[in-house]
């Protein structure tokens, strides 16, 4: 049973989430929070395997709650995976929620059985993220000035030159099939490599580990 914490600010929206999700045999909903603060809370005390963040993403606050829900304190700890509801157009807002930690993205208009299907993969401990807002985000992230290369030293030192290689297709935009193909080995290669990857450098997502690849300096952002 994956159990589920519902946030979002509008009352009609949130007593709709709840009552979906409920209604789902292998969904249980432990609690509904209305703010970020209250849901950082609630996190703390009930330990959702999921937490489903809605409503105004304009407010710092939440990507601030983002960190602090799914943010381990200790190695090895289990944390709660945040799967946020955002307009389409919030791309600045989806990458530092990324940096933040969130595990996945769902636009608000999706459809109900889409959010269901979102809620078993991150609760599986995969990333939701849909084609468009990757692309958007490899955009937003390309014209960013990246953080020097010495503060990410230690984790680059970690992949080995395959990796390295395989990394830059990844911030490059390409699939695995593409990456497959340009180096020469299957796709089933390159999506060990890439879990690998996310492992060394701790992140949850492939496009973290874009975000990664331009910070580091291993990618540079296009002229």
């Amino acid at each position: 049973m994956t159990s589920v914490l519902v946030v979002h600010d509008q009352s009609l929206q949130r007593l709709g989430l709840r009552m979906l999700l409920a209604a789902e045999p292998d969904l249980t909903v432990v609690g509904a929070a209305t703010t970020a603060f209250e849901a950082t809370g609630m996190s703390a005390d009930l330990r959702p395997d999921v937490v489903v963040m809605g409503g105004r993403v304009s407010d710092a606050d939440s990507v601030q709650a983002i960190r602090r829900i799914s943010r381990p304190t200790v190695p090895g700890e289990r944390r709660p995976r945040v799967l946020v509801l955002t307009p389409t157009s919030s791309e600045a807002y989806a990458s530092a929620a990324l940096r933040a930690g969130a595990g996945g993205f769902l636009p608000q208009e999706a459809t109900p059985e889409e959010l269901i299907a979102a809620v078993r993969v991150v609760a599986a401990g995969d990333a939701v993220i849909t084609p468009a807002l990757t692309r958007e985000l490899i955009e937003t992230v390309r014209q960013e000035q990246p953080v020097p290369r010495l503060t990410r030293a230690v984790d680059l030192d970690a992949l080995t030159g395959r990796e390295r290689d395989i990394l830059t297709a990844v911030a490059s935009g390409w699939s695995n099939a593409e990456i497959g193909q340009r180096l020469s080995i299957a796709p089933t290669t390159v999506k060990s490599h890439v879990s690998h990857i996310l492992a060394k450098i701790g992140a949850r997502a492939r496009v973290q580990a874009v975000v990664f690849a331009y910070e580091s300096g291993l990618v540079r952002p296009a002229a």
